[in-house]
């Protein structure tokens, strides 16, 4: 066996290869951080502190690891397949995320946009928007959900994803119809209406953001790819 260490402050300048087994030590959202460098590659969730940490991603105890460990190398284990979100610029950049993705403005003012899903489109000021999987829905997408009451149902490992808009603003210009929705078959597109500030970040980490000013378009989807998490 070989084995390498990487924090995740790391994690962007690491190479996995394809037959690595990762274990990721800590918090849920360690998992989330490294799902969007993977590619297939079986995944531990150890969690050191239960009495700490939730352990919705992290489940595995430290006393089962070397099991698990043994078992995911052999491919004999079971796993989830989550799906995750892909958002996908007209210019070749993309961003992954396990739990949501956020398209808005870097600060507290408004997020100016146009909105297109399932053959409908209107120009909206808000807070900007957040496209969730199912395992994103118990997080952000939850609080949103309990605030607005719209509610919808997403599996973990269900091909979809789910959008919802932050506080929409209605005016002569702008609408607020389209508050949320569940993305399967045809992407959600949205094309900036801001001068500046407009941003595009994955899983709360607001540094690692793609610029989206005005005219630039984003698709937003479930991704090919999926976190594939060994379960005990």
């Amino acid at each position: 066996w070989r084995q390498t260490l990487v924090s995740r402050v790391d994690l962007n300048r690491f190479l996995f290869a394809p037959d690595d087994v990762i274990v990721a030590v800590g918090q849920d959202g360690l998992v989330a951080n490294v799902a969007k460098y993977l590619n297939g590659q079986p995944v531990l969730g150890v969690n050191p502190a239960p009495d700490f940490y939730d352990g919705v991603l992290v489940r595995i105890g430290a006393a089962r690891l070397a099991r698990l460990l043994v078992a995911s190398a052999a491919g004999d284990v079971d796993m989830e397949s989550r799906t995750m979100v892909q958002a996908e610029l007209g210019e070749g950049e993309t961003l992954l995320a396990l739990n949501e993705i956020f398209v808005g403005h870097r600060s507290h003012q408004s997020a100016r946009y146009r909105i297109e899903a399932e053959g409908e489109a209107e120009d909206q000021s808000s807070s900007g928007l957040i496209v969730a999987s199912g395992t994103g829905a118990t997080g952000w997408a939850r609080s949103i959900m309990e605030a607005t009451h719209l509610e919808l149902s997403l599996g973990r490992e269900e091909h979809a994803v789910g959008f919802w808009v932050r506080e929409p603003f209605p005016s002569v210009a702008t609408a607020t119809k389209m508050r949320a929705g569940k993305i399967t078959g045809k992407p959600l597109f949205i094309t900036s209406r801001m001068n500046e500030g407009g941003v595009i970040f994955a899983d709360g980490i607001e540094q690692d953001f793609i610029a989206f000013d005005w005219g630039r378009q984003v698709r937003l989807s479930p991704a090919s790819r999926v976190l594939r998490l060994v379960v005990d």
